[in-house]
């Protein structure tokens, strides 16, 4: 805090936070909501509103304790607020007592809770009295447990028999922040070393992406504003390599990156290859984002703001001889750093989604040329959108082969967060590769 500045009271952020749920439970993505923020309260809001995201069930089911009925939204959003920050006093970012007397707060001052204010008043101090029985009453609460929609939790016990549990202890960790090394400007070796030297702890993954210890805003991390490194997901940076695998050499592909805002995946084909781009995106205010990211990373590629999904308004009818589809998903595999996802998704999405992404494939399929590859990947963690999509598309296209790859990335844990059984660390988020070849004619 600087010189002069007061501090933002806490009732105030409480507020603000609780619409910032409330907003998402309305169907408005986190980012989208955060971003409406006072500036002045964004950073805290977000701070809070992640740590109730990945509470929020814990804190459904200890209100269905308090209150009879469903309190009015702008109510039951403020207490649910103040019940997934405070349950777990040994993790709360406040002192339970604090929270409860600031959210009281927080309720007479707004407009549409301060009616419900004694009512919030008689179920947190209720809740102070009676903590651990009332949490305990919750335990057998499978989305309390878990701390994800009920729905989400059946399919991925469905999906993924072996692993649903480590799938959902891993939600709830903290993502690590992991970078991607410029390989036309440094190299790993040398980059650590500067790491190092700027006092910032770091490993490498067998992948060769770059875990670090700790988060460290990217004005601070040496050569990020020269393009010497981006911010990926270590999952996110398997698929330029899985493309250009036995390609990168040549210099004369044409390669399509159907889905590339913010142009994180652009940037690093470009890396690897000499070859040319042309990265899509349907929305023009994330095509900026491409540009802005391939500039600070000293590459271009002809960027265009089209739909992948409709070659008729963008293909010049020459045939790509590799194609990038990054399908829109569920994003079911990146709630670590997405936590408001779960609580966002309907169930219902799932298969509208899956529809886009068939869509998507067979119109992107037909600018193969013989011999090409794509390669299809979702950062999501149901199989209508990974294995079952590709299966269904392969048994519709006897032209397809698909080649040995990854499949689905099962996520566990980072080694910097603790409470996975097996302590095994996760590199990655989850996701799903599927590597496609066009049979030659």
């Amino acid at each position: 805090m600087k010189v002069g500045e007061e501090a933002v009271p806490l009732w105030r952020q409480l507020n603000a936070t609780a619409a910032v749920v409330m907003a998402v439970s309305e169907g408005v993505s986190g980012t989208a909501a955060i971003e409406s923020i006072p500036s002045e309260l964004r950073a805290g809001v977000q701070a809070l509103a992640f740590h109730v995201w990945r509470n929020l069930g814990r804190a459904q089911a200890l209100r269905t304790k308090l209150a009879s009925k469903l309190p009015p939204p702008p109510v039951d959003a403020l207490l649910c607020v103040a019940l997934a920050l405070a349950w777990q006093g040994t993790d709360a970012p406040y002192d339970m007592y604090t929270l409860v007397n600031q959210t009281v707060e927080a309720a007479k001052r707004g407009v549409s809770t301060k009616a419900q204010a004694n009512f919030l008043n008689a179920c947190l101090r209720r809740f102070l009295r009676e903590h651990d029985a009332l949490v305990a009453g919750t335990d057998t609460d499978p989305v309390a447990l878990w701390n994800h929609p009920l729905w989400w939790i059946k399919r991925l016990q469905k999906d993924h028999p072996q692993h649903w549990r480590a799938i959902l202890q891993a939600a709830n960790c903290h993502a690590p922040m992991t970078l991607r090394v410029n390989i036309r400007k440094t190299n790993l070796t040398d980059y650590l070393s500067l790491l190092a030297t700027s006092g910032v702890v770091a490993r490498a993954t067998v992948a060769g992406a770059l875990v670090l210890e700790r988060p460290v805003a990217v004005q601070k991390l040496p050569g990020f504003v020269e393009g010497l490194i981006s911010v990926q997901d270590a999952a996110a940076q398997m698929a330029a390599p899985l493309l250009l695998d036995g390609l990168a050499q040549r210099e004369d592909l044409r390669i399509l990156d159907a889905c590339a805002a913010p142009g994180g995946k652009t940037g690093h084909l470009l890396e690897l290859t000499h070859s040319p781009v042309l990265a899509l995106e349907i929305d023009a205010r994330r095509t900026t984002r491409i540009h802005e990211n391939l500039v600070r990373l000293g590459l271009s590629a002809s960027v265009l703001t089209a739909d992948a999904a409709r070659p008729q308004d963008w293909w010049d009818g020459q045939l790509f001889d590799a194609i990038l589809l990054d399908a829109p998903c569920t994003a079911s595999g990146i709630v670590r750093r997405h936590p408001d996802v779960r609580w966002l998704r309907r169930e219902s999405d799932i298969a509208q989604l899956a529809e886009l992404q068939k869509k998507m494939i067979q119109s992107l399929w037909k600018l193969l040329r013989p011999g090409g590859r794509m390669v299809y990947c979702t950062c999501s963690l149901f199989l209508a959108e990974g294995s079952g999509q590709v299966q269904t598309f392969l048994t519709h296209n006897t032209d397809a082969i698909l080649l040995p790859s990854v499949g689905h990335l099962i996520p566990k844990n980072d080694a910097f967060c603790e409470g996975v059984p097996d302590n095994q660390a996760c590199e990655y988020d989850g996701f799903y590769y599927a590597l496609l070849q066009k049979r030659m004619v």
